[in-house]
């Protein structure tokens, strides 16, 4: 395998290699590197001696030095000459000075500055969602840019601004079964289990996970997600908080507005944790106007919020317009489509940064789309900042 960079040991070996009068090829051969690095090597990193202006022919090729040069202390031409310690310390302040400072104008700097400052500090778009959109025009990598904000070379942007780096670590688990608070008997025939066995029979099997998010404790109204495995893209509705009515009645205005097939389709599989206000699943499963089951519902384990991790990372997007200890008292229907719609036209890394919106309306089409009040956002008008819910 051909070395990638040249070593101390190699220069040492390139310059007594030359002072032998050695061929390129041989020296390339020895060092196990292409001939044009001993060439590029020996241009880079030679130095001036002694002699007058006029160049010598033969450092116009190789060896494009003196050291070997029977005729070097008698010739009055200009001189070149390879010393290993000299190139390893011009080596050196290359390869430290290429990674200081910033490669940009300050021109360029200022327009990225202004750019960045409306996406991330205006609209608060999530950073990978921003690079996509620009990937052909923002002349940096992201780590680049993560680099730049750190030194302080965006005036209009600092580190807090960025977002955090989630990592998701496996829990620790014990071989102990998880205690059940209250022996349920709404879980049975509706847990994990359960659900394995429903899809070994049905593998094609659409599931929905379906979670709450509440803003203060003592907030009276809490917001309902329902999160589409298959393309990322999460509904979201304002309930009453800790009301199973209000679950059902979610259910209920989505059948009469999809229709049977629609509903059934989109809903086959609805996997939920064990709040109270999912507590009443056979209200949702049925139409009690013919007895058909229409849905199935399944539980997660007690305190295993993992089993649904999608639902519970695409929380995050709703933290990022609304941070933990804000009420939730205050929002409208309105706001809560708004948000929805920003939320679903956010570009993923995860889909080839596509964004779920797009996935879901070539999945079930763009009638479907709009019975459940989604809409097309541009990647620039997206916007993911608290001042979305006054607009």
């Amino acid at each position: 395998m051909k070395k990638q960079r040249l070593t101390i040991e190699n220069r040492i070996l390139i310059e007594e290699l030359v002072k032998l009068k050695y061929k390129l090829k041989h020296i390339a051969e020895i060092i196990e590197v292409d001939k044009s690095t001993i060439s590029r090597e020996l241009k880079k990193r030679r130095i001036t001696g002694k002699g007058i202006y006029k160049e010598c022919k033969l450092t116009t090729r190789f060896p494009y030095v003196c050291n070997g040069c029977d005729n070097r202390i008698k010739c009055r031409k200009k001189k070149y000459y390879y010393h290993y310690d000299k190139a390893q310390k011009h080596y050196d302040y290359i390869l430290k000075t290429s990674r200081t400072g910033i490669d940009m104008s300050i021109d360029e700097l200022y327009y990225w500055d202004e750019y960045f400052k409306d996406k991330i500090k205006n609209k608060n778009q999530p950073i990978t969602h921003i690079f996509k959109n620009i990937e052909n025009e923002f002349p940096k990598t992201l780590p680049t840019f993560y680099k730049y904000i750190h030194n302080g070379h965006f005036p209009s942007l600092n580190d807090e601004m960025l977002p955090r780096a989630y990592s998701y670590k496996p829990r620790k688990r014990t071989g102990e079964e998880p205690k059940i608070r209250v022996n349920n008997t709404i879980r049975k025939g509706r847990t994990l289990d359960n659900l394995k066995e429903y899809l070994e029979i049905h593998p094609e099997a659409n599931i929905v996970e379906m979670d709450t998010v509440i803003g203060k404790f003592e907030d009276k109204k809490c917001i309902m997600t329902l999160y589409f495995r298959n393309s990322k893209l999460m509904l979201m509705f304002l309930i009453n908080k800790y009301k199973p009515q209000e679950v059902t009645k979610i259910f209920k205005k989505l059948y009469k507005s999809l229709g049977y097939d629609l509903f059934t389709k989109l809903f086959e599989v609805v996997l939920t944790d064990n709040g109270w206000e999912f507590s009443r699943p056979e209200e949702i499963e049925f139409d009690f106007n013919t007895g058909e089951k229409l849905i199935n519902v399944f539980y997660c384990n007690p305190y295993s919020s993992w089993e649904k991790g999608g639902i519970e990372r695409n929380h995050e997007f709703i933290r990022y317009i609304i941070p933990k200890g804000i009420t939730f008292d205050q929002l409208t229907d309105k706001n809560i489509i708004d948000m929805m719609n920003n939320i679903n036209n956010v570009k993923r890394k995860s889909m080839e940064y596509k964004t779920p919106y797009e996935i879901f309306k070539n999945i079930y089409g763009e009638e479907c789309t709009k019975k459940l009040h989604l809409q097309h956002i541009t990647p620039d008008e997206v916007d993911l900042s608290y001042k979305l819910l006054f607009k």
